[in-house]
């Protein structure tokens, strides 16, 4: 009789105890492949420190964006918060590497361009492409990151002298980020 009370309320606990074990699977599963992405967004970073393209376009601190279509990526085919963190804690790791102006410009610049892409992302495929939705976070990011330089050395003059070059090679940039992330995002499906 005993063996029969305890069998039945572990029949009744097997349910439960099987959507909890579904649920840490899933959630390891996401922590796993946000950390994966993280590590390529940094290797990226780093990367595109080495690319010396002030020689083809002499505008200091232009780069590529190559960690961008990282984020990209995490906005089209994960859940929303997950490519905000792997900004965020992109920026604070390369801010600890490189110091804290790379921490204040990188976190100024990716948070405006994933709220600026953010909204627009709803768009994607309709009427904004890959590509687009790329050059707008890169324009984004520059403003941010020009608008922070500003308020940093006390300099309100950069928003109107340093700005529209940087928006100018924001199209390209935004450009070869959102061709490089498009095969990606149109490989996978979304990722919830």
């Amino acid at each position: 009789m005993k063996e029969t009370i305890k069998n039945d309320a572990m029949s009744s606990r097997t349910p439960i105890r099987n959507r909890q074990n579904r649920q840490s699977r899933q959630a390891l599963r996401r922590m796993t492949r946000n950390a994966i992405l993280l590590s390529v967004a940094l290797v990226l970073s780093l990367v595109e420190r080495w690319i010396p393209l002030h020689l083809l376009i002499p505008v200091p601190g232009l780069k590529l964006g190559l960690a961008n279509t990282v984020t990209l990526f995490a906005l089209l085919r994960l859940r929303s918060v997950d490519a905000l963190m792997i900004i965020i804690l992109r920026s604070l790791i390369m801010g600890g590497i490189m110091g804290p102006m790379t921490l204040m410009l990188s976190l100024s610049g990716g948070l405006l361009a994933f709220f600026v892409m953010w909204p627009l992302s709803r768009w994607e495929g309709r009427a904004l492409s890959v590509i687009g939705l790329s050059v707008a976070g890169a324009a984004a990011h520059n403003i941010g990151q020009v608008a922070m330089a500003g308020l940093i050395l006390q300099e309100p003059l950069l928003l109107l002298t340093y700005l529209p070059p940087l928006l100018l090679t924001s199209l390209g940039t935004g450009t070869l980020t959102g061709f490089a992330a498009r095969p990606v995002i149109n490989r996978f499906r979304r990722l919830d």
